[in-house]
């Protein structure tokens, strides 16, 4: 029998991913909301409690008033948003990072997909504080480039407009005042004390993204090389299906010693790499910021709660 699942924000381009992926899943209904009563939350809570699953796919205000619409205690709510990734009662969607993360969210009514940048730093600081390497009062810097459907409709209205700003056609540096709504999560998650400094970066190409950190060795709570520090992280995720840590320095996975990110666009891998060097070592996380970063983590959380093949659509 087919679980019935509804996608509120289903016009963003999360939910307009989350709804091609379910379309032709035969085990799925999805629930459709008149175009004119989309924002009516009368009709929106009669779907959210007729649903099994409901996804939330709007900003943040809109996903706290359409969460708190659920009356219904059997249906799972999975939010896209940043409203509820800090909440200690929901589940923080990223089940590659421990074993309890997984369980949480395979038990859980409540789930927060995390976000795209996020994801990509949390990959790599998660694993390295809980092995002790990573001191909680490291001065991290973050620095990331994504692709511009990261950035949102309008955005991506005005990279694809015809006689659009020349300004668009080079990389563009923005959160200039150190707030961005990842890192909350980003310090949270990790376990970190101080929230990093963060440089993310939209640029003239349409999605994937890389996260990079770099570490100066003399400030690490242990003494580690380069090498250790990826033979830490390949026993991490040793065993992941969907995060995969490439050889030493890129062996096996880079042809030339550049690290592309719209490499694994159009799916809900990710590649880690460590490289640099014993003073300074240097690790990248590289995934779609749409897939794993955005509706392919939504859609792999939904698979685990049903207790079915995490991949299914993916």
């Amino acid at each position: 029998m087919a679980v019935k699942v509804f996608i509120d924000g289903k016009e963003g381009t999360t939910g307009l991913k989350i709804f091609e992926r379910f379309a032709k899943r035969n085990d799925i209904e999805i629930l459709q909301i008149d175009e004119e009563k989309r924002k009516d939350p009368v009709e929106k809570a009669k779907m959210i409690n007729a649903s099994d699953y409901t996804f939330l796919c709007l900003p943040d205000a809109a996903a706290i008033e359409s969460a708190e619409l659920c009356t219904n205690p059997k249906t799972v709510i999975i939010d896209a948003s940043t409203a509820h990734r800090t909440n200690p009662d929901w589940a923080y969607g990223f089940p590659e990072l421990d074993k309890s993360f997984r369980e949480k969210i395979s038990a859980s009514n409540r789930i927060a997909v995390p976000g795209c940048y996020a994801s990509g730093f949390i990959s790599l600081g998660y694993p390295l504080v809980k092995s002790g390497i990573l001191p909680k009062d490291y001065p991290v810097v973050i620095h990331a480039v994504s692709g511009y459907s990261g950035a949102g409709k309008k955005a991506i209205a005005l990279y694809e407009a015809k006689d659009r700003n020349p300004e668009l056609d080079s990389p563009r540096l923005y959160a200039l005042t150190q707030v961005h709504k990842h890192l909350p999560e980003m310090k949270k998650i990790t376990g970190l004390e101080y929230e990093p400094v963060f440089n993310p970066y939209v640029c003239d190409y349409f999605q994937g993204m890389t996260v990079t950190v770099g570490l100066h060795a003399r400030l690490l709570a242990k003494k580690v090389t380069a090498r250790d520090v990826w033979e830490m992280m390949s026993e991490h995720y040793a065993g992941s299906r969907f995060v995969k840590v490439a050889g030493f320095m890129g062996e096996g996975t880079l042809t030339e010693q550049f690290i592309p990110a719209n490499t694994l666009a159009g799916t809900n891998n990710m590649e880690i790499f460590v490289y640099g060097n014993d003073d300074r070592i240097m690790l990248t996380s590289r995934f779609d910021n749409l897939g794993k970063g955005a509706s392919g983590a939504a859609v792999q959380c939904l698979n685990i709660r049903m207790g079915i093949d995490e991949g299914e659509s993916l």
